[in-house]
């Protein structure tokens, strides 16, 4: 394994962990998440309830990434999800700051497997 493949193998790796992390957190404790959730999708359908489909959706994309397979696409994905997250949250951004840098790993990842 050279020193690209481990590059990649720490990204998706370090990338899934913080998907799994919020998803299972969410779980756990939802009245902690609840408040990231903007308003206008409260209107559609009940906190509580798109809690809950979204952390599933974040345990997929964690096992998505977990496996290694299609890597540039899964990485894609939560880039976009990462990107959606800091814009409908940017009045929080003393919190959500952080997924920016998780944001370009996820754009780092995706340069490092995009096949040529």
């Amino acid at each position: 394994m050279d020193n690209v493949d481990k590059a990649k193998f720490f990204l998706r790796f370090g990338i899934a962990v913080v998907f799994l992390y919020a998803a299972v957190a969410s779980f756990i404790n939802p009245a902690s998440w609840i408040g990231f959730i903007p308003q206008f999708i409260k209107n559609v359908i009940s906190g509580s309830v798109f809690l809950a489909i979204y952390s599933a959706y974040e345990i997929c994309l964690a096992f998505w990434l977990f496996s290694g397979k299609k890597t540039f696409y899964a990485s894609i994905v939560a880039g976009a999800t990462l990107l959606l997250i800091v814009i409908l949250n940017i009045s929080q951004f003393d919190i959500v700051f952080r997924d920016v840098a998780i944001l370009f790993a996820c754009v780092a990842l995706a340069f490092l497997t995009k096949e040529k």
